[in-house]
């Protein structure tokens, strides 16, 4: 298992081993690939009753969907799913990481909470678990390069099928 480097990042999306959509040479760094803000976010409902988790749970019970244009305003403590513009194609023998940009992370917001984990074989956009840990309200732009991809190779090939394979919503 070892992480990509540039130049190898570059080769698995020169034969279409990585499939990025709207890919851009200039998001590629030294062992990692920018990904931008979309403009879909899901965001938390009011509420005042309590909200059981379980295994079978339905978030739309406690959140909406909703598009933007100009931005979206996160408050102190409040937390957001956001996804990616772009769409990743993985092959079964490479995984990816989520990280946060120190730039973001440097004014309190985090881009994933506990699920930063790509799975092989995935063939998706990205939903970003975006928190405001901050001390004042931050204006978050569609567009906005939010986080970074770091990939690695897996031993073995696998595909991913599960509940979220294939999404283009947050």
């Amino acid at each position: 298992m070892a992480i990509l480097t540039k130049d190898k990042i570059l080769e698995e999306i020169d034969v279409k081993r990585i499939k990025i959509s709207g890919f851009n040479k200039s998001f590629v760094g030294a062992g990692s690939i920018d990904f931008h803000l979309g403009r879909e976010f899901r965001v938390f409902k009011q509420a005042r009753e309590i909200f059981h988790v379980k295994e079978d749970m339905d978030i739309s019970q406690v959140t909406k969907l909703i598009e933007i244009d100009d931005y979206l305003t996160l408050l102190p403590g409040q937390s957001a799913h956001g996804i990616t513009k772009e769409k990743l194609t993985l092959p079964g023998n490479l995984c990816g990481w989520i990280q946060g940009k120190s730039s973001l992370a440097r004014i309190g917001l985090l881009v994933h909470i506990t699920a930063n984990f790509i799975h092989p074989g995935t063939d998706s956009k990205i939903v970003l678990e975006m928190t405001n840990a901050g001390p004042m309200p931050l204006a978050i732009h569609p567009g906005i390069a939010i986080c970074q991809i770091i990939f690695e190779e897996t031993v073995g090939e696998a595909v991913y099928k599960g509940k979220y394979s294939e999404q283009t919503k947050p």
